[in-house]
């Protein structure tokens, strides 16, 4: 019986894990790449895809000048206005959220992670139902971009 309901408790323990990492509204990626390289290879892929970089923010920079210690933590805003400006047709709502956000950090372990707004969770939290075909494109760009980045042997 106790033995049944340990393997209970892991079930639930894992399913809580795996829906609090489809809430929090994030596609993460692990990547095989240090921090710096991933996020070089981001702005390389990024431009080659022809999106814009409005602005890289080094947050980990910006705890150090304050005597904060973070471990290395990147965030890149970018997007291109051709798609951002269809999705904000649908609902202007979406404009909160744009444009997309490329976060890249190392955790405790000392693994680096690429992660970006979820495509659906914004359709969702803007109701862009009329944006599906757009959304699906995004997130199928998006992914493609991580992939690349983030694993070796990818084109760059």
């Amino acid at each position: 019986m106790f033995q049944q309901l340990k393997i209970i408790g892991v079930v639930l323990l894992l399913a809580s894990t795996s829906l609090k990492a489809k809430e929090s509204g994030l596609l993460t990626f692990k990547s095989e790449y240090s921090t710096t390289e991933t996020l070089t290879r981001l702005k390389a892929s990024l431009a080659k895809k022809q999106f814009r970089v409005f602005s890289h923010i080094d947050h980990s920079a910006g705890a150090k000048s304050n005597n904060i210690s973070l471990r290395d933590t990147q965030l890149v805003i970018f997007g291109n206005p051709k798609v951002g400006s269809k999705l904000m047709q649908c609902n202007q709502t979406v404009a909160i959220d744009l444009p997309q956000k490329a976060l890249i950090w190392n955790d405790t372990d000392g693994s680096t992670w690429l992660a970006f707004n979820n495509p659906n969770y914004l359709l969702q939290r803007h109701q862009l139902k009329e944006c599906q075909q757009i959304i699906t494109k995004i997130t199928k760009v998006l992914t493609t971009i991580a992939k690349d980045v983030t694993q070796k042997g990818s084109e760059q």
